[in-house]
């Protein structure tokens, strides 16, 4: 538990692609909505590869650690955490790097950071109040990327289940599913799991009274 003084609270949600965090994280948003939130996503800071050809970017593993420029995710959300504004980078799917365009994220009252791999780097977790693993089989983490690729990133089938394979389910055994050992609360069933997301917004409530964080009514960010 970090000093009781005013400051953001960060919870940190991560799990498998496809696991249902993002669902976890939109619910506890909605749960807090009488506070300011954000969600940080761990994608926006993936590596700059703007200098390497396209076929350089289509062969990075983006599953691995090094995959993630960690280093400015963690300058940022100390910036944040001190109420300080950042410009968050845009990560481009379609050209498999950084868009050039950022977005100015303005610090909030909860901040909650969103990725596969967010409980690697011991510096990250260090900032982190409440640290979630979303764990789910993975048999339907994968039908979930199934329909997320091929309908919001125009991918095709085949290149959804070769990528599955040769990459992200060995990653996430070999990187992902260890760092639960980390994670305060382990949450089966993802965004499914009402007792779970009541269990979290009621920590988090209680860390906000004893810092002293005002309740705002909540604008949600159109950047999430």
């Amino acid at each position: 538990m970090k000093e009781q003084t005013r400051r953001p609270v960060v919870i940190g949600v991560t799990g498998g692609s496809g696991s249902g965090k993002t669902t976890v994280s939109r619910k506890i948003f909605n749960e807090l909505s009488n506070y300011s939130l954000t969600i940080i996503q761990q994608d926006s800071y993936y590596n700059d590869q703007a200098e390497m050809s396209m076929a350089e970017r289509a062969a990075v593993n983006y599953d691995h650690p090094l995959a993630f420029d960690t280093d400015l995710l963690i300058e940022q959300l100390q910036q944040l955490l001190k109420y300080q504004p950042i410009e968050k980078p845009v990560y481009d799917y379609n050209l498999l790097t950084r868009s050039g365009d950022t977005i100015r994220q303005e610090p909030r009252e909860v901040i909650i950071l969103e990725g596969i791999l967010i409980l690697d780097d011991e510096r990250l977790r260090d900032l982190m109040d409440i640290k979630v693993f979303v764990d789910t089989d993975d048999d339907i983490r994968l039908i979930r990327r199934i329909q997320r690729d091929t309908k919001e990133r125009g991918r095709s089938l085949d290149s959804v289940i070769n990528q599955y394979l040769s990459t992200v389910k060995p990653m996430y055994h070999q990187f992902v599913e260890p760092t639960k050992r980390y994670a305060d609360l382990i949450v089966p069933e993802g965004g499914q799991n009402q007792v779970a997301i009541d269990l979290l917004t009621t920590k988090i409530r209680s860390i906000l009274m004893q810092r002293g964080n005002t309740q705002i009514t909540n604008n949600i960010d159109s950047t999430i």
